[in-house]
């Protein structure tokens, strides 16, 4: 199960940063998860919670925001919404995709600290991708 290494790795980063900010505790986490990332939203919360135990998050609510996947040919210049499974021809000519123009992405977008701040100056999070 990778998403104990992703929760792991998310809580590093943002533990991290909430200390460098002189933050007592973080309240919350927002993590985009793109469709096709391999991540499964449940599985994630729960490794989440666990991962957290004895840190600067622990309690901390994780918010994972779905990123739908989109794709575009280069052949006709149309995009679509590839869906699960990936749809990876092009709807209206058949070609193959050139690329993925969003989907993968698996990053933090957010974190709430606890109000008690030693520190105005925000701390900017390391986006994992």
């Amino acid at each position: 199960m990778h998403e104990m290494s992703v929760a792991l790795a998310v809580v590093e980063q943002v533990e991290e940063a909430a200390r460098a900010a002189g933050a007592a505790g973080v309240r919350q986490v927002r993590l985009q998860v793109g469709e096709l990332a391999g991540v499964v939203p449940d599985a994630l919360h729960f490794c989440f919670e666990l991962a957290c135990a004895g840190t600067l998050l622990e309690g901390a609510e994780l918010v994972a925001e779905p990123v739908s996947a989109r794709a575009r040919c280069d052949a006709c210049g149309a995009e679509w919404a590839t869906g699960m499974p990936p749809q990876l021809c092009c709807p209206r000519c058949d070609a193959p995709a050139a690329g993925l123009l969003c989907g993968r992405e698996l990053h933090i977008a957010g974190v709430r600290w606890h109000e008690d701040v030693k520190h105005a100056v925000p701390v900017p999070v390391p986006e994992e991708g």
